[in-house]
């Protein structure tokens, strides 16, 4: 049986790239497993050790900050988790792609020290960001507690992502944020509809001021708000959740009645999506969340 996930939402300002930030975020994470040593799983927000100064061109920053995932800033991070002994997903980076490209990229690490997933962006916010698309939905099994997804941001304004996430079978999707703007309002409406809509846990964690404006958030299979922060400048949103419980939403319904993952008759045909050129399958769509 999953036994359940204590998980800490780390809402705080990025760190600059510079000569010093994976050595400044490593005091921080070794810091927050002393103040929370209950906590199996850190989340840090979107680009949060590949940071920018006001006066620092982005762009500049993105391609001095890039490189490979196995280089040596996914070696510091990785010893990190290990040292630490504690799921690690340190935010998003730069990725310096084998194509030559830059992605931004979430990788996560395992306490053993291994990088056991890594996700690229599939919708970077354009016109405003300019690293290349990922083209593949990512989910990665949390030891015994259950199946996790991956989403970046502007990711959780198509439902496509989240829809997919759970259809392969994730019970949490983590949704890595750097919203500075007025639209964080609507991010909080969206991780509750992809919550309920897809019967999963919904953990959205933003960047605080000046990076982003915070209000980072869990929400459970059934669309209710677990844990919320506010604007704070600095925050650790705990929550301990049974990733069991979205099992039991999809198959009993959410609030014992709608149950979105049998919506089907045995002789429907399938569904045409021009859009995709593509289409549901009834019995595709039943064979998941995988």
């Amino acid at each position: 049986m999953p036994t359940p996930l204590s998980l800490g939402l780390v809402q705080t300002a990025a760190f600059h790239h510079g000569d010093d930030h994976l050595e400044g975020f490593a005091r921080q994470v070794r810091g927050l497993a002393r103040a929370h040593p209950a906590v199996r799983l850190f989340v840090f927000p979107e680009l949060h050790v590949c940071g920018h100064r006001p006066d620092e061109d982005p762009e500049q920053v993105m391609n001095t900050a890039a490189q490979e995932l196995d280089g040596p800033r996914g070696a510091a991070l990785a010893a990190l988790a290990r040292e630490l002994g504690v799921w690690l997903v340190p935010g998003s980076v730069y990725e310096r792609g084998e194509d030559g490209r830059v992605y931004n990229t979430a990788p996560v690490y395992s306490p053993e020290g291994r990088r056991i997933a890594e996700y690229r962006k599939v919708f970077p916010w354009r016109p405003y960001e300019t690293t290349a698309a990922g083209d593949r939905f990512v989910v990665f099994d949390l030891g015994d507690h259950g199946r996790v997804g991956l989403s970046i941001c502007y990711d959780a304004w198509f439902p496509e992502t989240t829809r997919h996430l759970a259809w392969q079978g994730a019970d949490l999707v983590l949704n890595l944020v750097r919203t500075p703007t007025v639209d964080r309002a609507q991010e909080l409406v969206l991780a509750r509809a992809n919550a309920i809509v897809n019967q999963v846990f919904m953990a959205s964690v933003n960047a605080a001021p000046p990076d982003g404006i915070g209000r980072s958030v869990v929400v459970d299979p059934e669309g209710r708000v677990r844990a919320e922060a506010g604007p704070e400048p600095w925050i650790v949103v705990t929550d301990v959740l049974d990733l069991t419980e979205t099992r039991r939403v999809r198959r009993y319904g959410t609030a014992g009645l709608t149950r979105v993952w049998d919506p089907f008759c045995d002789d429907q045909h399938p569904i045409e999506l021009p859009l995709y050129q593509g289409r549901i399958d009834p019995a595709r769509w039943r064979r998941g969340p995988g």
